[in-house]
């Protein structure tokens, strides 16, 4: 399956789970609200500190399954993760970039958006784009 075949299951079914690697090769699960964006998988990391965060920084496999509400269809992606902060990307880009992975992993305008953008900075949240190496899952 190509990635492109996968984008409209990730932009209409936004639960997710992730996995990363830790230290000991162990993978870490946690769930996440995913989406489509600019060809790759995408989530947002609220704390920039959570363990998810420290495990893509030092290795960036990645593993991305949305899956749909009734449980009867998923994707997975598998691939390298690229990730965007405010340490290593121009504060108004990221401002604007999380706004848009916002949208894309969840077809709406958040509410407030000067309180999200003032959250995000606050707890360091990090852009994740995992770029499809693998895809697979069962479509219905």
């Amino acid at each position: 399956m190509e990635f492109e075949d996968a984008r409209p299951h990730f932009e209409n079914n936004h639960r997710g789970v992730i996995t990363t690697f830790q230290a000991n090769g162990a993978g870490h699960s946690s769930i996440v609200v995913c989406g489509s964006y600019q060809g790759n998988a995408a989530f947002v990391i609220v704390k920039g500190s959570s363990a998810k965060a420290r495990n893509l920084r030092r290795d960036p496999r990645c593993t991305v399954m949305s899956v749909a509400d009734s449980w009867r269809s998923f994707v997975v992606v598998e691939g390298p993760a690229t990730l965007m902060d405010y340490r290593n990307t121009d504060s108004e880009k990221m401002r604007v970039e999380l706004r848009e992975v916002f949208r894309a992993c969840g077809d709406k305008d958040h509410p407030d958006w000067e309180e999200y953008d003032q959250a995000m900075v606050k707890q360091d949240a990090v852009i994740v784009l995992v770029k499809p190496e693998r895809v697979y899952g069962m479509l219905r």
